[in-house]
């Protein structure tokens, strides 16, 4: 049941919910109303977000929610469970090619203080386990595998090692000493090819030395055979080209909705919803079909408005382009309310946007594009990426995320802006935002509304 686009708060979806069914509302398994992940599994910070009113968005944040328990309905089955970790969709690729598969990012326990509004007690936990403030808050996975309370025990632990920050590479480190073995595999940092090197093209408009391609080529078959030993099934050319043209689907999904939010003059999806919608796209979000059909309704809604001219926000937002994710989800919200939208974003994992190519052979694909991650390389790279599609998107103002305690954050931010500002002239500002950012919204109002003035008075 179609209605005009506008944000509702959790109680509000309530009846809008009811509303809904009555209109003949289809839902998949995992469906109901936002507010049973409030009473169910103490996801609070609900109650301080506001969420688009399309049943595709219910659809979108009933999937996010239900991860867990759909994970461990899989294990009930008989399916295998891979904890794939920091790679952020490379491993993913390859155990959804196999038949009883499912993969997930344990990383994604960062977020779950924000979600709990910390009544989890992850963040607690992982002190004690000696991982304080000073580490970013990705710490929290390492509590939620030692409590079991979150998600199930994967039956197979891969994590990427070498070019990773710092703090996740402690945090894993630990991690294994806790008795979790995790299968590690080495991601080489990102270099420009030297004059007498073979060189090969990547994603993403860049390059790499040839040998470090056929490096993480190497460690990804290893890890297939792995994963073809878990799965009782070989892991060959034919299935893993099938894998990365079903993960290509995703990928394009995601590229059109993306040209159709950010380069519309309004606002067909607001800001949240495009943040999750984007994420889906590392592991599926356990699964890889169900984000399909998850995504072909968000794009089918946000045409529909489109059609229509309706937008969820005034044209006259300024168009923020928003580095790294948020601890926070609020922060979303709060844009918008404060006269901005987002049109761009480097969530951190750009590679898993780009199409792995389909002319190459399979392993060799994977490789180059996991090559294309935007944290393995120099962060130059990244910040001539986020101009190019400051300049696609037509973005009038840069907005940084520092992550508190993330080791990658300490110069990126300072690089980004910078070359934001030489190049296109833009204003630009960089923001920590916390787990919980409601004491410092003061702040956070004041410095992103003097942003959005400065991007408006450019206007004139």
């Amino acid at each position: 049941m179609s209605a005009a686009p506008r944000k509702l708060t959790l109680d509000e979806w309530e009846g809008r919910y009811a509303e809904l069914r009555r209109a003949g509302l289809q839902e998949a398994s995992y469906g109901g109303p936002l507010g049973r992940h409030v009473l169910e599994e103490r996801d609070l910070r609900l109650r301080h977000l506001r969420f688009d009113n399309s049943a595709a968005a219910l659809g979108l944040w009933n999937f996010l929610l239900s991860e867990n328990e759909r994970l461990a309905q899989a294990r009930t089955r008989g399916d295998k469970i891979v904890g794939a970790m920091k790679d952020l969709g490379t491993v993913p690729v390859m155990a959804c090619a196999l038949r009883g598969v499912r993969a997930f990012y344990p990383d994604g326990a960062w977020w779950t203080p924000c979600l709990m509004e910390c009544s989890d007690g992850l963040l607690q936990q992982a002190e004690t386990l000696g991982l304080d403030a000073s580490f970013c808050p990705v710490r929290a996975m390492l509590a939620a595998f030692q409590n079991g309370e979150h998600f199930p025990r994967p039956d197979l632990l891969i994590c990427s090692t070498g070019a990773v920050c710092d703090d996740f590479s402690a945090i894993a480190q630990r991690l294994e000493k806790l008795g979790f073995p995790i299968e590690w595999w080495e991601m080489p940092r990102r270099r420009a090819p030297e004059p007498h090197e073979t060189s090969c093209a990547l994603p993403g408009n860049l390059s790499a030395p040839q040998v470090q391609v056929e490096c993480v080529r190497d460690e990804l078959a290893r890890l297939g055979k792995l994963l073809g030993d878990l799965a009782g099934q070989a892991l060959d050319s034919a299935a893993l080209a099938e894998g990365i043209r079903q993960a290509n689907r995703v990928r394009r999904l995601l590229a059109t909705l993306r040209h159709a939010v950010y380069g519309s003059p309004g606002v067909p999806l607001p800001a949240l919803e495009m943040l999750i919608a984007e994420m889906l796209a590392i592991h599926f979000c356990s699964d890889r079909e169900e984000t399909i059909r998850v995504l072909t309704g968000l794009l089918a809604e946000v045409r529909e408005r489109l059609e229509l001219g309706q937008s969820v926000l005034d044209e006259d937002a300024v168009r923020v382009f928003w580095v790294n994710p948020v601890a926070d989800l609020r922060a979303m919200n709060q844009l918008e309310d404060w006269g901005g939208r987002i049109a761009g974003s480097d969530y951190m994992f750009t590679h898993a946007l780009d199409l792995i190519p389909e002319d190459l052979p399979p392993l060799e694909a994977l490789a180059r594009t996991a090559l294309a991650d935007p944290m393995v390389g120099s962060t130059l790279d990244r910040a001539r990426r986020i101009v190019a599609d400051c300049r696609a998107w037509r973005a009038e103002a840069v907005v940084v995320s520092r992550i508190p305690g993330a080791s990658h954050c300490a110069q990126e931010g300072t690089l980004i802006r910078q070359l934001v500002r030489e190049e296109l002239g833009l204003p630009a500002i960089e923001l920590e935002i916390p787990p919980i950012c409601d004491a410092l919204l003061p702040t956070l109002s004041s410095r992103i509304q003097a942003l959005l003035e400065t991007a408006r008075a450019k206007r004139r």
